[in-house]
């Protein structure tokens, strides 16, 4: 173990100032259903801001990054798409907009103001609510795995094994680890709400942004005396339709089998799949976790959409300057690296071995408080989430609807005892941070996007086809990983299309539309462009002053801007880290120039409400 004893207060400090933060803000929380889970909506937008991307800074996520980063160079900035990234830059355009206009709790409670209270809306908020508990009990597992893998490079077993009194096979040693490290995180997210929460990821990022300068400042130093042995085709985003110029033999062999088990290897059909999903996905809006509280607990539609434009801006540059340093670091001096677990080189240790093996005695403990606050502010974000939908959607709903201040306090913190350990129990039977990732973005995601693209779009789209669409998509996407073993979970993802379309589209068609009423509130309430001309007709009939939204032409046009935004800041810090000059001013001119553009036609164009 390489921590100091000054490595171990940093921590420790840290670990107290996430208690002291959840015990000051209790009773802030306690006030109100609202304060608990959106922290009042009183919380500016930069603060959530930087709360959304403290938390998408996360252990698990970090680590798979910088394995791609290592394995594919440039190339891997695309990668990312699978999440997909740029769909921040939706929520900024125009989702944000209108998910916020509907002053809703949850995303579940939100269906009512979609497809109202009728029998098929009870459906639908019901399947929501499912899937939601469903995902964010993934992401928790997720996170729990990566937090377990990256404590035990610096704290062995077998200094802590002769103090427990059970034998804990090597494979689940992280798993230890991770149990003992979320309990801080329950901590301060039970107690107090959102606007803990918020506090504690504004602190989280400081400490993270500090580490990764440092960390990006040391790959620098060591580019200066050492040369970056690498394949020809590392260096360059632009890829053709198989990774042929992206071979480590003679170099590290064991990389081409990273990239062989990855099924990435025929890039072209992979991208074309990332963006095709991805765009989807981003169309549908945010899925109902820790990314669509933080919209809903803005102050205004306007704040809500600046929020979610300024989350790309204060994370990628500052995110990718670390993981640039840390994959630089570990190509460099990869011989001095520990990457075998249970046997077997996982190039999922690259981080952690990377820090136990460059970083100084003395900044080691903050850069390990940092990464402790980005896996504690994801964490404690999807659990509130998760807890919001228990509590909101399920207990004041179905079983007491009633219910007092101090019993909503009661059934938040017995809620959130309970998800964390079913979470915890996912991330046992979970293999590694890359499988349960590709599950959720891949397969879960699948049965999601269909019903959530049509509910916004498309007037005819109602609260039975909305049920049938996401069912007919929920139960493959749990079933078809045990089915298709060998298949990348990206490569079933049309099917799981299909499939949703086909239940959506059924449901929708042989049931009577939404009620008129309903409808005609919610186009006037959320103002969406779309498929809406029967309703929109008759809103205009009844207020001819009502002004419908076509935007949808400008709209598109930001989003293209956003996204080569957005990667440029992906591009840059990771061409500062490798001191190439020209690449550096190239995106520079090209974030500077969007940057311009967006101000005019973005920016400038917010609406008030």
């Amino acid at each position: 173990m390489k921590l100091t004893a000054i490595d171990i207060l940093v921590i420790v400090v840290y670990l107290v100032s996430t208690i002291v933060i959840g015990l000051v803000l209790r009773k802030v929380a306690q006030k109100s259903k609202s304060n608990y889970m959106l922290g009042g909506n009183k919380l500016p937008w930069y603060m959530l801001g930087i709360s959304n991307a403290s938390g998408m800074f996360d252990i698990s996520g970090t680590m798979w990054l910088v394995t791609l980063l290592f394995v594919y160079g440039l190339k891997s900035i695309w990668i990312p798409w699978l999440w997909p990234v740029f769909n921040q830059v939706f929520l900024m355009v125009f989702l944000s907009i209108w998910l916020r206009r509907s002053k809703v709790t949850t995303g579940a409670e939100w269906i009512n103001t979609r497809f109202g209270r009728s029998i098929d809306s009870k459906l639908s908020h019901g399947v929501v609510v499912i899937f939601a508990l469903i995902l964010c009990l993934g992401y928790l597992a997720y996170g729990f795995i990566g937090l377990g893998k990256f404590v035990m490079i610096f704290i062995p077993w077998e200094i802590i094994a002769p103090y427990v009194p059970f034998t804990v096979p090597e494979a689940y040693v992280p798993h230890i680890y991770g149990i003992a490290f979320t309990l801080f995180a329950v901590f301060y997210a039970v107690l107090g709400g959102m606007a803990s929460i918020v506090w504690a990821d504004v602190m989280q990022y400081f400490i993270m942004a500090i580490s990764a300068i440092l960390i990006g400042v040391l790959a620098m130093k060591a580019l200066t005396v050492e040369t970056l042995n690498v394949p020809e085709g590392w260096h360059s985003p632009f890829f053709g339709w198989k990774l042929d110029d992206l071979d480590w033999r003679g170099i590290i062999d064991e990389v081409n089998t990273k990239i062989a088990s990855d099924g990435y290897s025929l890039f072209t059909i992979f991208f074309m799949m990332m963006v095709f999903k991805g765009l989807l996905v981003s169309i549908a809006g945010p899925a109902p976790t820790y990314d669509m509280q933080k919209v809903l607990s803005t102050k205004s539609p306007k704040e809500a959409a600046k929020m979610s434009g300024f989350v790309s801006v204060v994370l990628m540059p500052i995110r990718y300057f670390m993981i640039a340093g840390f994959a630089v670091l570990g190509i460099l001096y990869y011989d001095r690296l520990n990457l075998m677990v249970a046997g077997q080189i996982d190039f999922e240790q690259i981080l952690p071995s990377a820090i136990a093996e460059f970083v100084p005695i003395g900044f080691m403990g903050l850069l390990l408080a940092g990464l402790l606050a980005a896996f504690n502010g994801t964490f404690a974000g999807t659990l509130n989430a998760a807890q919001a939908y228990i509590v909101n959607d399920i207990y004041l709903r179905y079983v007491k609807p009633e219910a007092s201040n101090r019993q909503l306090k009661n059934m938040n913190y017995i809620t959130g005892v309970v998800v964390v350990i079913i979470s915890v129990i996912f991330g046992i039977f979970a293999e590694d941070v890359n499988s349960m990732l590709q599950w959720i973005v891949s397969a879960l995601y699948g049965s999601y996007v269909v019903s959530n693209v049509l509910k916004w779009y498309w007037w005819r789209f109602n609260g039975y086809g909305y049920f049938w669409g996401m069912v007919a998509g929920l139960i493959p996407a749990l079933i078809f990983p045990y089915v298709f073993t060998e298949t990348l979970d990206l490569y079933y993802f049309p099917w799981l299309l299909l499939i949703s379309a086909a239940g959506a589209l059924l449901g929708t068609l042989l049931t009577k539309p939404t009620d008129e009423a309903t409808l005609k509130e919610f186009y006037k309430t959320v103002n969406p462009w779309g498929f809406w001309g029967p309703i929109k007709r008759k809103v205009m009939a009844e207020n001819p002053e009502f002004k419908p939204n076509k935007n949808f032409k400008l709209d598109m046009f930001n989003v293209v801007i956003g996204t080569i935004a957005q990667t440029a800041l992906v591009a840059l810090p990771i061409y500062i880290v490798l001191r190439e000059t020209l690449p550096i001013w190239i995106t520079i001119i090209i974030t500077i120039v969007c940057g311009i553009i967006l101000k005019k036609t973005w920016w400038d164009r917010l609406p008030e409400e």
